[in-house]
């Protein structure tokens, strides 16, 4: 049931590479791969999830209210973070020139099916 919600962001986002749904403890409730990714979701979303703890954290310390999204630029690679919870968040990774907009779009929109499914 999450990987066809994952497939369907990597999919319909111009220069998606790969999804992941996760928890903040660094385990994974599913990911998906898109055809040549050279990326493990997985580990993308375990490596992240230690700096979105500090991300939510910082947010809190400043009274700016719940962090929703965090979008990290390198290189290689975009890597858009949805919140979803306390506990939850998906992310997507797309190549430099991918369709952040879209992704966002996307990742918005399906937030309130991954949260049903998840309880």
């Amino acid at each position: 049931m999450f990987k066809n919600i994952l497939r369907e962001i990597v999919d319909q986002t111009e220069g998606g590479v790969a999804s992941v749904l996760m928890g903040f403890d660094g385990i994974a409730v599913e990911s998906y791969q898109g055809e040549g990714s050279v990326f493990d979701a997985e580990d993308v979303g375990m490596e992240y999830s230690v700096v979105l703890g500090q991300i939510k954290k910082a947010a809190e310390m400043l009274e700016i209210g719940v962090t929703r999204e965090v979008v990290i630029h390198a290189e290689r690679m975009t890597t858009i973070i949805r919140l979803l919870s306390e506990d939850y968040f998906i992310a997507v990774v797309l190549k430099p020139q991918g369709n952040q907009g879209k992704a966002r779009f996307l990742l918005r929109t399906s937030a309130d099916k991954l949260l049903e499914k998840l309880q």
